[in-house]
């Protein structure tokens, strides 16, 4: 199994529209991914589990997450950076079985000009310090409301492309 990491637990987010694209786009070209998107998180997570404790809310999507071996997180910006709800999803995973070297794909984007670019970068020290292998070719969506249209597809075509050479690539990935 893979999983589309929909990096926000926002209702209505584009993260979770962007993420239905990815797999959209993935399962024509035979690639399998299910969406794990965190507004299914536990509401409680930040006391249930933390320091080793496991929840039975979470238990079925550590399992999901156990056994994974491609992720792609799709990373709104939140000031500046990567959602909160993103990195205490990640500490409340089982450690290090979770990520330890599986595969990472990053996307990142916001409703302003720059798509997440550092909060790409800065969740890429979180994968590597995971060990995971994070394909080198990341995608930055800026103006993200723009890029949608109302059926949830992307329709600039530039963005497109780089989107289309990134799904190659995760396929030989």
């Amino acid at each position: 199994m893979n999983l589309i990491i929909s990096g926000t637990n926002r209702k209505r987010s584009n993260s979770l529209r962007v993420a239905k694209f990815y797999q959209q786009e993935l399962m024509r070209r035979g690639e399998q991914f299910e969406i794990l998107s965190l507004e299914d998180l536990p509401d409680n997570l930040s006391v249930t589990d933390l320091y080793g404790q496991r929840s039975d809310e979470f238990a079925s999507i550590q399992e999901k997450v156990s056994t994974a071996r491609k992720f792609i997180f799709i990373i709104p910006e939140y000031n500046g950076s990567y959602p909160g709800i993103l990195k205490l999803f990640v500490d409340a995973c089982s450690f290090p079985s979770s990520f330890y070297h599986k595969k990472a794909v990053l996307v990142g984007l916001s409703t302003g000009k720059y798509g997440n670019i550092r909060g790409v970068d800065h969740f890429t020290g979180v994968c590597n310090y995971l060990r995971m292998h994070v394909l080198p070719l990341k995608i930055h969506i800026p103006l993200v409301q723009n890029e949608l249209n109302e059926e949830g597809n992307i329709n600039d075509p530039l963005t497109l492309k780089f989107i289309d050479e990134q799904m190659d690539e995760i396929a030989k990935f």
